[in-house]
């Protein structure tokens, strides 16, 4: 699957579209014209958003910006999960945004979309709640309701810029590697010794064309990409009855020390505390 342009059809009587999609056995990697505002709430998944890859726990409130090629939030989650979803036009009121002063900071919040935005603290908590309200509403309250979303989120530094350029489809659209393949072969092969040999012969690409590609497509190395990948299913693994020893093997890391080293570099927690801190969590676990 190559990239794909995703068009939007906004809900009868509104400028906007809320919904709650529910994708997580499909690799959608694609764009759109219109902003979007995603919340998710899982054990763990993956934040794929322009050059930017990294994982997510517990929830994630993220600001896309138009045309920033993105994966869906719940690709690969082998646990229950809640979606809220925002898309709108740049111009969905015109050009309020633009012209009143009052929504200045909402103006410049948006601006600044185009390198992806994820929230935290106070302000994001009380985003979501709001968020959450939105259901059953009609569409005038809906309408207000956003607008307090945005403001909260235009007046609070809690946030962290997730890309350091303009990652728009244009520097995607020359791409002829189909990332899904990337993910499945990882996917497939992340628990045993996944070899970047293998993975360059399926997309057609010499080792060195392969890594220069994706080093410039991830701002990662294959390496480390499939060492993200690994922590982010290990993290779900500490929270079934299972040690942080057989997370670490069964993800295919052979050295426990390198397991803590490298989950605590990508966590801010050692996997022992991650466990203690996650194991009773109130999402059911389930088999996919």
């Amino acid at each position: 699957m190559k990239i794909q342009k995703e068009i939007i059809t906004l809900n009868p009587g509104q400028s906007f579209k809320i919904f709650s999609p529910s994708l997580r056995n499909s690799f959608y990697w694609h764009y759109h014209p219109e902003i979007e505002l995603l919340y998710v709430e899982a054990i763990t998944g993956i934040r794929h958003v322009g050059q930017h890859i990294s994982s997510f726990t517990t929830d994630d409130l993220v600001l896309i910006g138009p045309d920033i090629p993105h994966l869906n939030f719940d690709y690969g989650i082998q646990t229950d999960y809640h979606q809220i979803v925002v898309q709108f036009r740049e111009n969905f009121l015109g050009d309020a945004f633009k012209t009143a002063p009052e929504f200045e900071a909402i103006e410049n919040m948006m601006k600044q979309s185009i390198y992806g935005l994820s929230f935290f603290g106070p302000a994001k908590e009380r985003a979501i709640q709001k968020l959450k309200s939105m259901n059953g509403e009609s569409a005038f309250v809906q309408m207000l309701t956003l607008l307090e979303i945005f403001q909260l989120l235009a007046s609070t530094n809690d946030y962290i810029q997730l890309n350091d350029r303009d990652t728009r489809v244009k520097i995607f659209l020359d791409d002829k590697i189909r990332m899904a393949s990337v993910y499945n072969y990882i996917h497939l092969n992340y628990d045993k010794k996944p070899d970047v040999n293998e993975i360059a012969d399926c997309v057609h690409l010499s080792t060195a064309a392969f890594c220069r590609y994706f080093k410039k497509q991830t701002k990662m190395t294959f390496t480390d990409f499939v060492n993200q990948y690994r922590i982010t299913q290990a993290k779900t693994l500490l929270m079934k009855d299972i040690t942080v020893s057989e997370a670490c093997y069964e993800v295919g890391f052979e050295s426990l020390s390198y397991f803590n080293k490298l989950f605590k570099k990508l966590t801010g927690i050692n996997p022992s505390s991650f466990r203690k801190a996650n194991h009773s969590t109130r999402f059911s676990l389930e088999n996919v």
